[in-house]
């Protein structure tokens, strides 16, 4: 009967790393931040928020990282930083990435003009996303 219960258990441990791959590696990511850990990811909807979603592309493309940490008491002070120096622009809203929310932004952030629709929806849905997960949580931000 030990055999059996033993027998089972190897094989439920070795589908959950077939399915899993490795289930105890934290994640790595692959982009541009390759060798930087996170804890989670989120895929961020192109076909929703095409602008903001641009942005992101472009400013990773860039050398911006793909990696929030999030720091929830931060964003004012990281928006003032990001946004210094950065017209308003009539019709427009500065977007701003890495996002305020995230340790990475702040001085330095790449800022975009974009139409508010699409900035505040972005916004709106990243936000969404990120409610459940604690300060200090490392998010791989991936554009679909």
């Amino acid at each position: 009967m030990k055999k059996i219960i033993s027998t089972i258990l190897l094989l439920a441990l070795a589908v959950i790393f077939v399915i899993e791959e490795n289930p105890f590696e934290q994640h790595t990511a692959t982009q541009k931040n390759m060798g930087a850990s996170y804890d989670e990811v989120i895929y961020f909807p192109a076909d929703k928020y095409p602008e903001t979603a641009d942005h992101i592309e472009q400013a990773i493309e860039e050398g911006e990282s793909a990696i929030c940490t999030i720091d929830r008491d931060g964003a004012k002070e990281n928006r003032s930083e990001s946004l210094r120096g950065i017209p308003t622009k009539k019709g427009y809203d500065r977007d701003e990435f890495p996002m305020a929310m995230c340790e990475e932004g702040g001085a330095g952030a790449d800022i975009e003009y974009v139409t508010p629709s699409d900035n505040r929806g972005a916004g709106s849905w990243v936000s969404h996303q990120l409610d459940e997960f604690p300060d200090g949580t490392r998010v791989l931000i991936e554009v679909e």
